[in-house]
């Protein structure tokens, strides 16, 4: 099996071409900047590096790079700077989920590839009737009005979620929703859930970082728990933190 992981220099992203890799899988790798990469990264023939930025790739690049892998994983973030924030591109993340999945459909491909997405406790499953409190919602509000990259989240799971759907032939997905993001070393016990079991701004658990991709890695590789989460946007939690 073949996974082509954008935001793979990532916090997140690198943990989970770590987490691919260790567990003997084929990674295809979209970077900017692939002099910053690891040696180890450079030295593996599973992983394939493809220098590229995403933003300005075309579908048909898109598809010729996609056109062996069995799985997409989207760790693409905003930085936290004022760019980063506010300048472009505002849909970075949106952006490449149609990209992606119209890419994709270009290859038209006789088995569904699954789609692991990475958002936030942030964004509610639309899907779902889950219930935030006043605050929250006045919150979220001024995010959603202030901060694109919160807007940017909530369109593209959005798209996932009306665009594709439960019953795409090209397409499965899982947009996995950690919550507020910490910096660990190791894997840890984690619990998922359907929705939040906590207010995601003014009572936020923990979820490391390493234990998002842990758990994106098994979806791509374990059918079993993809069967189980598929069309969903599992919340994800560090065990230790939850009350």
């Amino acid at each position: 099996m073949k996974t082509l992981v954008m935001g793979a220099s990532g916090a997140t992203g690198k943990h989970l071409v770590e987490q691919l890799l260790g567990s003997g899988q084929e990674v295809k790798a979209i970077v900017r900047t692939p002099e910053k990469l690891p040696q180890s990264w450079k030295e593996n023939k599973q992983l394939t590096i493809v220098k590229a930025n995403i933003s300005d790739m075309t579908t048909e690049e898109m598809t010729a790079h996609l056109a062996d892998c069995d799985a997409v994983a989207s760790c693409l973030g905003h930085n936290l700077t004022f760019k980063g924030l506010f300048g472009k591109p505002r849909k970075l993340v949106t952006d490449a989920v149609k990209l992606a999945c119209n890419s994709v459909k270009q290859n038209n491909t006789k088995k569904p590839v699954k789609f692991v997405l990475m958002n936030t406790t942030g964004n509610r499953n639309r899907d779902l009737n889950e219930q935030v409190s006043f605050g929250h919602k006045v919150v979220v509000g001024l995010l959603r009005f202030l901060l694109p990259p919160h807007s940017d989240n909530e369109t593209a799971s959005d798209y996932l979620r009306t665009e594709i759907g439960q019953k795409d032939n090209h397409i499965e997905w899982v947009a996995v929703r950690p919550d507020g993001l910490t910096s660990d070393t190791n894997v840890s016990d984690y619990e998922l859930h359907q929705s939040p079991i906590r207010d995601a701004i003014f009572d936020a658990g923990k979820t490391s970082r390493i234990n998002v991709a842990n758990f994106m890695a098994r979806l791509v590789i374990e059918q079993e728990l993809w069967d189980q989460w598929k069309g969903q946007m599992p919340v994800i939690y560090n065990s230790e933190i939850i009350t």
